[in-house]
């Protein structure tokens, strides 16, 4: 069976969710018995391109999102955030092929809940398909199982940023499996599953804004306000204890990053260029612009803005990439900076809330512009793929506030509750004395560096 990804963004997206592509077609000859039409066969080259679109994704995980954050939290807690990002994504792959894969694209036809058909991989095997966006082009099932996979691995492990340097081990991993059961799968089914509730109000999310980047940064924004703020936050010096590490993982970030948008085109074609150019130009265009405001407001331009400037472009994007032309890209590039700048320095300190990594200020608000500034910038007339239909652009902006509002609902109510299931079986956070020795050797007995 094949399974739809993504929601109609070209005008040839009307057939991507069909379960297989070329019917049976009989016909009759000197009355012989029927014989039916082949179905289409992968192309060994999209097959290619998927696979190196999902190993990028899985280098974004690890090291790279272990690395950036590692190097943004103290040196004595450096082990502990490598660990969770490792760990969280391990445990979320063998849940993907148990049942995340089948509760996401199962193939029901339930608007929240892609059901139990395809649960341990039950009827995938080397020779089932998945549609792309072009009739008659599909790829293996097995290719679509591990790039999905990869996001549903890292998208948890974006989370725990927003309260590294005082959570228990053990309740990070709980509660990211938790999490993707019960949040993320639900998401991602309603947003990209051809069946799912978002995609048939038309809501446009070409690579994860809704799914991973406004998903991860409100249950980072309720598990910073839930956890509670690290011990002598405000008083005690916590600057990052390697801007070294960070910009090293920024940078695979945004290397792997063309596997998170180009492979969301699912097959080797322009669409996939598309989103490789959006790629280039938005986040070289945000991090740019995080400078530009820093040296307006401070006077000088950091190392910490540069890097904060680059993942916020990569997650405006990411929604828009093989949607939005290039001119839309840069545009969307400049703005989302000064407004994760105004999160990260204004907001944050006005409401007092200790986001370790500014979890919510970058990916969650850099989702919630990105979304929204995916149905602007759309219009053919703005240099877009255009719309679906009789769509107008106030009318797909409105369907993309829609998609918004429901994923900050879901997301927050759920992951509310589900923190509050783990700090009562386990607890969230670690003892006061743990926090002030430092999670590496608390949790973990061993230590980043060694004197």
């Amino acid at each position: 069976m094949s399974f739809s990804k993504f929601s109609s963004m070209y005008g040839r997206l009307a057939a991507a969710s069909a379960a297989l592509l070329a019917p049976a077609i009989a016909f009759a000859q000197d009355a012989a018995p029927a014989a039916a039409a082949a179905a289409p066969t992968p192309d060994k080259g999209d097959t290619a391109f998927m696979f190196i679109s999902t190993i990028l994704v899985l280098f974004m995980a690890v090291p790279g999102l272990g690395l950036f954050y590692g190097g943004l939290v103290r040196a004595k807690n450096m082990l502990s955030v490598l660990m969770q990002c490792t760990v969280i994504a391990c445990a979320v792959m063998i849940i993907w092929v148990l049942y995340g894969y089948s509760f996401a694209f199962g193939g029901a036809t339930n608007a929240f809940f892609g059901g139990t058909a395809k649960m341990f991989l039950s009827g995938v095997s080397t020779t089932t398909t998945a549609a792309t966006f072009t009739k008659g082009v599909v790829i293996p099932e097995f290719i679509f199982v591990l790039f999905q996979m990869t996001f549903a691995a890292i998208t948890p492990a974006l989370i725990i940023g927003a309260f590294a340097e005082r959570i228990k081990f053990s309740a990070s991993i709980l509660f990211c499996i938790l999490w993707v059961t019960f949040v993320y799968f639900p998401v991602a089914h309603m947003v990209w599953d051809a069946n799912g509730y978002l995609f048939g109000l038309g809501a446009l999310d070409f690579a994860g804004g809704t799914v991973v980047h406004i998903n991860a940064g409100v249950a980072g924004l309720i598990g910073a306000l839930m956890v509670g703020k690290r011990t002598g936050y405000g008083k005690d010096m916590m600057a990052p204890h390697s801007m070294t590490l960070t910009y090293v993982g920024a940078a695979m970030l945004w290397f792997g990053w063309f596997g998170f948008n180009a492979g969301s085109n699912l097959e080797a074609s322009g669409g996939a260029m598309l989103a490789s150019v959006n790629t280039f130009v938005a986040t070289a265009a945000a991090t740019l612009s995080w400078c530009v405001v820093e040296a307006l407001t401070r006077g000088k331009s950091s190392m910490l803005g540069a890097a904060s400037g680059m993942i916020a472009g990569l997650v405006a994007v990411t929604p828009a990439a093989g949607i939005v032309g290039p001119m839309g890209a840069i545009v969307m590039g400049i703005i989302v900076s000064p407004l994760c700048y105004f999160f990260v320095s204004v907001v944050k300190n006005k409401f007092g809330y200790d986001d370790t990594a500014d979890v919510f200020g970058v990916h969650g608000i850099g989702g919630m512009f990105g979304a929204i500034a995916t149905g602007i910038f759309a219009s053919a007339s703005l240099g877009g793929v255009g719309y679906v239909g009789e769509q107008t652009m106030a009318g797909q902006v409105m369907v993309q506030i829609q998609a918004v509002v429901i994923t900050i609902l879901w997301t927050g109510i759920g992951s509310a509750i589900l923190y509050k299931v783990v700090d009562i079986i386990i607890g969230l956070r670690v003892p006061v004395e743990a926090e002030r020795e430092g999670l590496d050797l608390a949790s973990h007995g061993e230590a980043a560096y060694h004197s």
